[in-house]
């Protein structure tokens, strides 16, 4: 299905979320970096933790409200929320007036409305795309999410440090533009007549109802486990390593051309990090894809999780901004080794009249991971030990996902 056969609301949607990814990236990779700064390593660890949980929330309600308001109106009301939100933080972060409790309200609330958001989103590309070409559009809008993460993060490195307040103020009217696209443009895709009964709470409640398969399959709960231990390598590209980066690496030169050399150090050498993942992730997530389909999964998992840790754990042990950029490589094989194959395995595990709680229960690995993940700018040691002690969660990892792969062919034997 080529981009020129897509509905409309594709081609507004994928316009409208490349101005909003751009935005995102040109802040996001930089929170944990301004947090510490305001409250300190131990404080912006559980504040972030505490922003996630709303994250958290938020997206679980996000389904319902799609289904009971209409996709067009959670994405308008979502994007003209973030707008919002950028604003204020642009005031709370102006050379007016400075506040780090209110910027962290506005972080909090810029992710609660993604939240609501992305939802909506994903429901409306199954409202208008047939099931067999859904996979192509997803990838089409993959693809443009990783562009976004190569350019946000080098704008943003230039001009976060200084022009701070103007960043904010810019996603802001990005952010603003989005939401009046949608608005205009954008239909309602949504069935007609759809009902849904009971209150929000109800559905809440409901959906974590929904997670007790995972105490009746050992199998799905392994991957579960594993998938939440391994999620503490990689959280930790916008977490850890941004404040650990900051702290290392001082006007470090790159390379040197006649007179002329690239000299990076604090914001703008992670931005260069962030960016080689997003390009790399960007180029590569298919050939590496297919390239894993000729090995078992078992060892696809397994050597993942190894890889991540050994990236994480040597992360901590140099100050070289060139070997960082060598790591980084190494961290991103890791990820995309498993990525495509991880909603097959889940696939193979759901009974077909559960497929839907199954993948809705194997989010856990990222919204679990992701609220655990900023305990690590918490933890009471040097950052030595504390990538060391991810590391060990890697390997941890590797190891549950060698006994769910045993567990599991054994009782496919039966």
């Amino acid at each position: 299905m080529r981009i020129r056969d897509w509905d409309r609301n594709l081609h507004i949607r994928l316009i409208g979320e490349s101005l909003m990814g751009v935005t995102f990236w040109m802040i996001f990779p930089f929170i944990a970096i301004y947090f510490s700064e305001a409250f300190g390593k131990g404080k912006a660890g559980w504040l972030l933790v505490i922003s996630q949980l709303f994250s958290v929330i938020a997206n679980l309600l996000g389904g319902y409200c799609a289904d009971r308001f209409g996709r067009k109106r959670m994405m308008v009301l979502a994007a003209y929320g973030q707008a919002a939100a950028f604003f204020l933080f642009a005031l709370v972060n102006s050379p007016f007036f400075y506040s780090s409790i209110l910027s962290f309200v506005c972080f909090t609330l810029i992710g609660t409305f993604g939240s609501l958001y992305w939802p909506a989103s994903q429901a409306m590309v199954a409202d208008v795309v047939p099931e067999k070409e859904q996979s192509k559009v997803f990838a089409v809008f993959y693809t443009f999410h990783n562009v976004m993460v190569v350019i946000g993060p080098l704008i943003g490195g230039v001009f976060y440090p200084t022009y701070r307040f103007y960043l904010f103020l810019l996603a802001g009217v990005f952010c603003m533009i989005m939401a009046t696209l949608l608005l205009i443009y954008l239909r309602e895709t949504a069935p007609h007549r759809r009902q849904v009964h009971g209150k929000w709470y109800t559905f809440l409640a409901e959906q974590f109802k929904n997670y007790r398969i995972i105490a009746r399959d050992r199998v799905f709960l392994l991957f579960i486990i594993a998938g939440v231990l391994v999620a503490q390598t990689f959280m930790q590209l916008d977490i850890l390593i941004p404040v650990y980066i900051k702290e290392v690496v001082h006007h470090q030169t790159l390379f040197t051309i006649g007179d002329w050399s690239l000299t990076l150090s604090g914001e703008k050498a992670f931005s260069v990090l962030i960016a080689e993942n997003g390009l790399l992730v960007a180029l590569f997530t298919v050939a590496v894809t297919k390239w894993m389909e000729h090995y078992k999964e078992k060892w696809v998992f397994v050597l993942s999780s190894v890889f991540y840790g050994i990236a994480i754990f040597l992360f901590g042990q140099t100050t070289s901004l060139l070997v960082m950029m060598l790591l980084i490589v190494l961290f991103t094989f890791a990820e995309l080794m498993a990525v495509g194959l991880q909603q097959t395995f889940i696939a193979k595990l759901a009974p077909e009249e559960m497929r839907g709680q199954y993948f809705a229960a194997a989010s856990l690995r990222f919204t679990l991971g992701r609220m655990i993940a900023p305990l690590a700018l918490s933890l009471p040691f040097a950052h030595r030990w504390t990538f060391f002690l991810l590391c060990i969660l890697a390997f941890l990892s590797a190891w549950l996902y060698w006994i769910m792969f045993q567990r599991f062919e054994r009782e496919r034997l039966k």
